[in-house]
């Protein structure tokens, strides 16, 4: 088989998508020997890394090949928007694509497509994102939902909400594949030198990046409170770079009382994140909506305390290795901190509990069940044909 894989965010700048992509790929070219793959280092109008050349995951051997990008963003839109007849030819000639990034292409008259399904979080709240990006998002997930032959979801969570959302969709050919933790937990790193000040579970630690969505308002406040209620005062790392409508939170942190305390590090590296995670006081994620939760599982991976949402999928994700607050209420969070902090919640037996969860999801175990999903949706009849979606 011949597939085609969309690797457009696994560049140097990798969120959440991006992760997935990039642990996925790398896992299917361990476990399977036979397939060949296209790589698509450009794919849609959604996305455009400028460096997608030769900053996106590009494989070893024969069995690799990675489809030339268009020269800008505007020629990829021209190109995925506006496919001629011969586009499945210029595509690599796959027998069937996978999307990565929200995006669903058109034109596919032959290639069977999956698509992966992270979060619906675009539809819950408008507050959450940019127009821009809610429009994208919900246009590519419409036109799977009319167009894919399969749909994998990154959690239970994510699937049924999908098929709350799209119920006309054949809910047997959905599939869940977990990502995994791209730490191993084995070993150490050095503390990088913009840390050197930070001592070894002396800090709080929260990883995503700052936008309405990972709720980092409410943890600010809440840390406010726990502090001012005698909580430890270790201060509180923010690492990850700038989302979306959230240009004002250094001032909203000054206000708070709490900008001297509180370290923004912007976007860290993997080293530095490993480092962050293996030496924290805690791990909080306060987060309102997940497909996923991606951090909290390379918290648990990596031996961090765990606090975080009950609300959507995290509760799937920390199962019962993480200590679990009300996202929306300042009180919550800061009750769980203070529990934290004054010992009334055994931190070793939370980071027991997060190495035993986190050894559930495993890339190998995902890769082989997506090469699964491949088989059915390349040798089964096809859900929707290109004619009439």
């Amino acid at each position: 088989m011949r597939i085609g894989f969309d690797v457009s965010q696994t560049g140097r700048s990798k969120a959440g998508c991006g992760y997935f992509a990039d642990g996925l790929i790398r896992a299917l070219a361990a476990v399977d020997p036979g397939n060949e793959y296209v790589l698509y280092p450009a794919f849609g109008d959604l996305f455009w890394d400028p460096e997608c050349a030769t900053a996106t995951w590009r494989g070893e051997g024969p069995r690799f090949t990675s489809l030339a990008p268009p020269a800008g963003f505007e020629e990829s839109r021209r190109f995925w928007r506006h496919p001629g007849p011969d586009f499945e030819a210029r595509i690599g000639g796959p027998d069937l694509v996978h999307s990565n990034n929200f995006f669903c292409p058109i034109g596919l008259e032959r290639a069977r497509l999956v698509y992966t399904l992270h979060d619906l979080s675009f539809l819950e709240d408008p507050s959450w994102t940019t127009e821009a990006n809610r429009v994208g998002c919900v246009e590519g997930m419409f036109r799977a939902a009319t167009r894919a032959d399969w749909m994998v979801a990154n959690s239970e969570y994510t699937r049924r909400h999908f098929l709350a959302v799209f119920p006309h969709y054949p809910a047997e050919r959905t599939e869940v594949v977990h990502p995994a933790s791209r730490f191993t937990g084995e070993g150490g790193v050095p503390r990088p030198e913009r840390f050197r000040d930070l001592t070894p579970e002396g800090f709080w630690l929260s990883v995503g990046s700052i936008e309405p969505r990972k709720n980092q308002r409410r943890l600010a406040e809440a840390y406010a409170k726990a502090r001012g209620a005698g909580a430890a005062s270790l201060p509180l790392v923010l690492a990850g770079g700038a989302g979306w409508l959230m240009d004002d939170f250094a001032a909203f942190l000054r206000d708070l009382g709490v900008a001297q305390e509180v370290i923004l590090t912007g976007y860290v590296s993997d080293r530095e994140l490993e480092w962050l995670y293996r030496n924290c006081f805690a791990f909080l994620y306060p987060s309102l909506f997940e497909g996923f939760g991606m951090p909290v599982l390379e918290a648990l991976s990596l031996g961090a305390p765990v606090i975080c949402s009950r609300t959507t999928s995290l509760p799937e994700v920390a199962g019962e290795a993480a200590l679990l607050m009300d996202p929306l209420e300042t009180e919550s969070i800061a009750g769980a901190m203070r529990q934290m902090a004054c010992g009334e919640v055994s931190r070793e037996a939370l980071r027991q509990a997060g190495y035993r969860q986190a050894r559930r999801f495993r890339w190998e175990d995902s890769a082989r069940k997506l090469l699964g999903v491949y088989e059915r949706a390349a040798n089964g009849p096809r859900c929707y044909s290109e004619s009439n979606s």
